[in-house]
């Protein structure tokens, strides 16, 4: 997605415990739609850290995170099929937000933000229940945030969204490609 702004960039991974942080920002009381913008500052932190002061200056790191959360609980990647199940059918008959969280360091300067969009789901009915039983015999569900993927077979669950697409896909590339133009002259 990261292409649609740049051909010019590399993925790099953070070594970040990101459960770790998690539990620290819900002990210190970090409201659950401020969680993946705090994990993805740590992450980009993370790298730019590595960076020499040279490279600092002529990089831009660009850290990202996302959540589902319903009613104030964030639901993570399911463990195994009974915690799919469960969440999927928790989200069933409700809408949730999709908040990515977004940190931006370019040489001296840092910005963060969340994007957020609301998806409902389908009311829990049989028809449902059988769709979420064969999503998961996919094995699709399991590297997913709430346990779905809007652009896989995940999609047939969603009655519809308000806001960004591609944010639910993954990242909010619309609203990065704005605060880099802001960042970036």
């Amino acid at each position: 997605m990261l292409s649609l702004v740049t051909d010019k960039f590399e993925v790099l991974t953070a070594d970040v415990d990101e459960r770790a942080a998690e539990i620290r920002m819900e002990e210190d009381g970090v409201p659950a739609l401020k969680v993946s913008e705090h994990l993805a500052e740590i992450k980009a932190k993370a790298v730019y850290d590595t960076l020499s002061d040279e490279e600092k200056e002529n990089s831009i790191v660009i850290g990202a995170d996302t959540s589902v959360i319903l009613d104030n609980i964030i639901f993570g990647k399911p463990a195994d099929r009974d915690e799919a199940v469960r969440m999927l059918s928790l989200l069933s008959g409700h809408t949730h937000v999709v908040a990515t969280g977004v940190a931006i360091f370019a040489g001296s300067e840092k910005k963060t933000f969340t994007e957020e969009t609301r998806v409902e789901f389908y009311e829990l009915d049989g028809y449902q229940k059988k769709l979420i039983e064969d999503y998961i015999d996919t094995g699709s569900p399991f590297d997913k945030a709430g346990g779905y993927g809007i652009q896989d077979m995940g999609a047939l669950l969603v009655k519809g969204i308000s806001g960004d697409y591609a944010n639910v896909v993954g990242f909010p590339v619309a609203r990065l490609a704005r605060e880099l133009s802001n960042m970036v002259k």
